[in-house]
């Protein structure tokens, strides 16, 4: 009975977790140090944001010169890759996103048939 408790603890926890804030974006941003594209990559991204989630997303960015390992984690097989981890499903977009139309449309920010 206890483990049941706990169990619905963290459930719990975790519904109220997703409750307190249900529509900020969480990205991920995979570059390998500051070349030219993975700077473009976010300052692009972060224009997208700005434009179209303003005040609801948080950007996080891996350096993979930096954290090779975490790589794994996501399958990241290019860089940058941009991948959203909130709100679910998880997306990947590869490149610079300087495409805005295919960024956002891999977002699901915006539908294909715009």
């Amino acid at each position: 009975m206890k483990h049941d408790r706990s169990q619905q603890q963290a459930l719990k926890s975790l519904a109220g977790a997703a409750a307190a804030d249900p529509k900020l974006w969480e990205l991920r941003l995979y570059v390998a140090g500051k070349t030219a594209r993975s700077v473009a990559a976010l300052e692009n991204l972060t224009r997208l944001c700005e434009e179209h989630l303003p005040g609801k997303y948080r950007i996080e960015v891996v350096d993979l010169l930096v954290h090779p390992k975490l790589a794994k984690g996501d399958q990241i097989v290019a860089i940058p890759t941009l991948v959203r981890k909130l709100p679910p499903p998880i997306r990947k977009v590869i490149g610079d996103l300087s495409n805005t139309e295919r960024t956002l449309v891999g977002l699901q920010l915006r539908s294909s048939k715009s």
